[in-house]
């Protein structure tokens, strides 16, 4: 239908918007895309906050936790978090330029964005082969790799939301100061990863020493 293009990045989030809708209509609507993305983000978090939950049971009645032989590291995850976290402001940097309508601005800070989160997953990948256990080792084992490897899943999302971003910038005026609801929800998305992996790093890290 002329007039019309396939935005499917910025609606991967939100089913209840067709497949092929105007660009007009997404920013006359750009609530009922936010309102998807923030519905996904709640039922992931109950997702993670039940990983959570039971991971906590279970280091709970442990004698010993984590069990001999599956220790972590700090200086990998450390450096990743500092990856992460630096990441959520330099996002934003995106989103702020964007409101400018500095679309070189945009597209320079979530280039960088994606370079850093590219990094962490690197990151993630090097600790998992240098660790010294599998996943099936033990309960502990078991815990780390399936709550990192999921928060990673959506590590790598948000890096597919952010090139899509940038693909998209490409078209003249596809993104302006008065209409960017897709780069807020690439931000929020990501802003979203980034406190998962706090907790994660907290739970699976901090605590370990302790």
């Amino acid at each position: 239908m002329q007039g019309s293009t396939i935005d499917a990045p910025d609606n991967i989030l939100n089913s209840s918007v067709p497949p092929a809708v105007s660009e007009a209509h997404h920013e006359e609507h750009p609530d009922l895309r936010v309102f998807g993305l923030l519905t996904f983000l709640i039922s992931e978090s109950l997702m993670f906050g039940g990983f959570f939950a039971t991971y906590l049971l279970l280091r709970g009645g442990a004698e010993t936790w984590p069990p001999e032989g599956t220790e972590v590291e700090l200086l990998v995850p450390t450096i990743n978090t500092i990856i992460l976290v630096s990441s959520s402001f330099v996002i934003h940097k995106g989103d702020v330029a964007i409101k400018k309508n500095d679309v070189s601005g945009l597209r320079l800070w979530y280039i960088v964005t994606a370079v850093m989160g590219a990094i962490f997953l690197a990151g993630q990948v090097y600790e998992y082969k240098t660790l010294g256990y599998g996943l099936a080792t033990n309960v502990f084992s078991n815990c780390f790799y399936l709550m990192t490897g999921f928060h990673g899943l959506h590590v790598f999302v948000g890096l597919l939301l952010i090139l899509g971003v940038l693909w998209r910038s490409r078209r003249d005026s596809h993104y302006s100061g008065s209409k960017h609801t897709g780069v807020e929800m690439a931000e929020i998305y990501w802003h979203f990863v980034d406190i998962i992996w706090i907790i994660l790093f907290t739970l699976l890290y901090i605590l370990s020493m302790f």
